[in-house]
């Protein structure tokens, strides 16, 4: 925004050199901006612009004499009233330029006399200004309305041709910004979708010369933004998950913990109505919920914003699913008990169970050892457990082939039945 005002001086500058050259002027002045007079005949002036504050006169003019040589310099005002100049300031020091200040708007007109030579010169000066109000009127959950007003200064001249009043085109603007994007365009706009914290909103009123004024005013939320975090998002059921809010200026958190999908799936696609979808709630504000069984779970958190008249509420869901892992058995097809501490034991490895039960026979049917777990603990990883250190009745069983079958009740449920046959070798 800096550098386009700068580079907005910088053009009006030029033109107000180039206008000057155009039409003879002698009087220079430090503005902010400079246009040219629209007479409707004659010669064409200068109208030097001045950003101010109300009640400040911050024109300034400097007339310099054509030869650059000492002068006297009689200055005068124009009186709309007459349509003449009136006497304003002698300046007979003598020096070759003559600069008077604190100028209100109107114009004022030089004769520099240098010798037997005068000179005529005439330029205008606008003192242009914004004073600016605004608040907020109504704020609900959806938006906030806010109300604006603005002066100004009205910037107008005389055409020294005929007397009658020009009125300068400022092109005036309006637009609102907050954290520095803007958000409206318009004096007195409706916000919506507002913001979950306080925010500071600020009118900026502006025209094409750069003149302008800021007001802002706080915006006081009253709604909340729901948000929230789950780790782990995946693992082997019970699965143990917490839940962090990230919310925004909530007073309440309700949170929705659903069903697993593909049985909701299943239900539906069997013409059953499904009655509820909820699997539990909380309202704690950082819940931790265990899922006993495997399956695939959405998670939705509703905050509320309490003020005197509402509540405003949000709802946030996961962008993706927690996901209970499957039951799963693992059985080895070899393993070597011959003591050098190398795959030793007969090793099963599983997930997600409420049970195992496993039972080892040899090549004639005979059931030789079983081995059973009917307590499996919440945990994070899969388990590996020894279900046989390759004895019966504490002596080494003899290598060859032999046969499992494992009975296992999985966290869904389900029933996981594996059996098949594994090599039992010796050699060291």
């Amino acid at each position: 925004m800096m550098k386009r005002q700068q580079t907005l001086k910088l053009l009006f500058l030029l033109i107000a050199f180039f206008i000057s050259i155009t039409v003879g002027a002698q009087i220079s002045a430090l503005s902010d901006a400079s246009i040219p007079t629209e007479y409707s005949a004659g010669t064409q002036d200068l109208i030097h612009i001045f950003c101010s504050a109300p009640d400040q006169n911050a024109g300034q003019l400097t007339a310099t004499s054509a030869s650059g040589a000492g002068a006297n310099f009689e200055w005068t005002k124009y009186n709309s009233g007459t349509g003449l100049f009136d006497p304003f300031l002698s300046d007979n020091s003598g020096g070759a330029t003559s600069t008077i200040s604190n100028l209100e708007s109107g114009g004022y007109r030089v004769e520099v006399t240098a010798g037997a030579t005068t000179e005529t010169y005439t330029a205008w000066v606008m003192n242009s200004w914004y004073t600016a109000t605004a608040e907020i009127t109504e704020s609900t959950c959806d938006y906030f309305q806010v109300q604006a007003a603005f002066e100004e200064a009205q910037l107008v001249y005389y055409d020294l041709a005929t007397g009658a009043e020009q009125q300068i085109f400022k092109d005036v603007k309006t637009r609102w910004t907050a954290d520095g994007d803007q958000v409206a365009a318009v004096l007195n706009p409706q916000i919506f979708s507002p913001p979950a914290r306080n925010t500071e909103y600020t009118l900026t009123v502006y025209d094409r010369f750069d003149c302008q004024v800021e007001v802002s005013v706080l915006y006081e939320s009253v709604v909340t933004a729901a948000s929230f975090a789950a780790s782990p998002m995946e693992g082997e059921a019970p699965l143990e998950v917490a839940f962090t809010s990230t919310s925004l200026n909530a007073d309440q958190y309700e949170w929705f913990f659903f069903r697993d999908r593909d049985e909701m799936i299943l239900e539906g696609q069997g013409g059953t109505v499904v009655q509820d979808s909820i699997l539990q709630t909380a309202i704690d504000q950082n819940p931790v919920f265990v899922y006993e069984n495997s399956g695939t779970y959405q998670v939705k958190l509703v905050t509320t914003k309490f003020s005197d008249d509402f509540a405003c509420r949000d709802t946030f869901y996961l962008d993706s699913y927690i996901v209970a892992l499957s039951s799963l058995v693992e059985v080895p097809n070899v393993f070597t008990p011959n003591g050098d501490g190398l795959n030793d034991e007969f090793v099963v490895k599983y997930q997600s169970l409420q049970s195992i039960h496993v039972q080892i026979f040899n090549r004639w049917g005979k059931k030789i050892h079983s081995w059973e777990n009917n307590n499996v603990q919440g945990f994070e990883s899969t388990v590996s457990e020894s279900a046989w250190d390759g004895k019966i009745g504490g002596r080494y069983a003899s290598p060859g082939v032999y046969y499992y079958v494992v009975q296992a009740k999985g966290r869904d449920d389900q029933t996981r039945n594996a059996h098949g046959f594994f090599h039992l070798f010796r050699e060291k």
